[in-house]
């Protein structure tokens, strides 16, 4: 009896043993489409919120805050389809109520918050330029923080001037500036160091803030730097 015993516990692992291959051969297909799909994945819901908020700025006409809010939106809704999917495959549940409260909204919530209020020493060029953060508009604050994720070696050289600004390093004064305080209370126009990042990161560099809608200018002034501004629509 003993050894009947035995052999049935054998073969029951036997078979359990078979079917965890069976289905993990039948997930490699799907492991596969995963690898390529991710990357799309992860970015997607970023050029949501990113581009999302200039477009709705620019082309709609939305105030700074409803464009932010309105592209978060965007955002949170792509992220709840995505974790209520991958719920679904795991718990049979979708249980989209509780992966947009508790996953999907404080994930958008914290990622607009650290890129909004917060700019790095390291990506400063002086503390004053870092004091001046928080003055420059809300979308070029997502934008900037965004891309210092790809490469945390970039440098914000300056944000907000004053017409004695440009006195004081021997250029004309420009009356209509988008590094003055517009009517909205922002700075619309951030200049980041090329000095030293080489041709083909300056030129990335310049294609992503395009992508998403801001106007670019390589200009030297009184240093070469790349002018990345948004018009002030009203």
């Amino acid at each position: 009896m003993d050894r009947l015993a035995e052999l049935r516990r054998e073969v029951a692992r036997e078979r359990r043993v078979a079917a965890w291959r069976q289905r993990l051969r039948g997930l490699l297909p799907e492991a596969r489409v995963g690898l390529v799909l991710a990357p799309v994945a992860i970015v997607l819901p970023v050029v949501v919120l990113l581009r999302g908020a200039t477009f709705l700025y620019l082309r709609l006409g939305w105030p700074t805050w409803g464009a932010i809010a309105g592209a978060g939106g965007g955002a949170l809704g792509l992220l709840t389809v995505y974790a209520a999917l991958l719920s679904k495959r795991l718990t049979g549940k979708s249980r989209v109520r509780f992966v947009a409260t508790w996953i999907a909204a404080p994930l958008v919530i914290a990622y607009c918050a650290h890129a909004l209020l917060f700019l790095s020493r390291v990506n400063a060029k002086t503390e004053d330029v870092r004091g001046y953060y928080r003055s420059l508009h809300p979308t070029l604050r997502l934008a900037a923080s965004t891309f210092m994720i790809l490469d945390d070696r970039l440098v914000v050289t300056d944000i907000a001037r004053t017409p004695g600004d440009y006195t004081a390093m021997g250029l004309p004064v420009y009356d209509s500036s988008l590094h003055y305080r517009h009517a909205d209370g922002y700075v619309h126009a951030v200049d980041l160091r090329t000095i030293g990042r080489g041709a083909v990161r300056n030129w990335l560099t310049e294609q992503y803030f395009r992508a998403l809608g801001f106007r670019t200018l390589r200009h030297v002034g009184t240093a070469d730097h790349l002018h990345v501004s948004l018009p002030a629509t009203r």
